[in-house]
């Protein structure tokens, strides 16, 4: 049983988890202080918070929670991604991260409710985020509009020409 300091943090992870949509799991041994500064930062412009919680503590709050306790990635230390509603955001920012800094390790996460692997992660973070998909979805929009001007348009072009077409006739005869 948690002490009580443990306890409160124990509750701050239950409240975490429950707010969020997906869990990222990183290992972030090796950087520095100021890379982990830059990493938080990047990841609270991408709309999700990162932790570093005892991951005995993690293991509790997922079981508690029904939730796959990830025993495999909660080895050594673990910082945790709670991502918002653009988890694609979030785990672009952690892989765009993890390119320029080697160090930087994804292990894997937690979304609906199933776990995923780090190759996921990485898939998830190739998926293109929200805003571009609604500019995808306005192109498309657009397009048919545009076509549908377009044609709606030629019906009178093509009767004036038609009709001027009749006209040269006639006084060509």
């Amino acid at each position: 049983m948690p002490n009580a300091k443990n306890q409160e943090m124990l509750a701050n992870v239950k409240a975490d988890l429950e707010a969020t949509s997906a869990v990222w799991v990183v290992d972030y041994c090796g950087l520095t202080v100021k890379q982990i500064q830059e990493l938080r930062r990047s990841v609270r412009e991408a709309g999700a918070v990162m932790k570093v919680y005892k991951n005995t503590l993690m293991h509790i709050a997922l079981a508690d929670a029904e939730l796959p306790t990830l025993d495999d990635m909660l080895q050594g230390p673990s910082a945790f991604v709670f991502c918002g509603d653009d988890v694609a955001a979030a785990a672009k920012a952690v892989k765009e991260f993890s390119k320029s800094n080697d160090i930087l390790e994804i292990k894997g996460g937690i979304m609906d409710g199933a776990a995923v692997s780090a190759a996921e992660v990485e898939a998830i973070a190739s998926l293109p985020s929200r805003e571009e998909l609604y500019a995808h979805i306005a192109a498309a929009i657009n397009g048919v509009a545009q076509g549908l001007a377009t044609a709606i348009a030629g019906v009178p072009r093509g009767l004036a020409q038609v009709t001027k077409a009749v006209a040269d006739q006639k006084e060509a005869a």
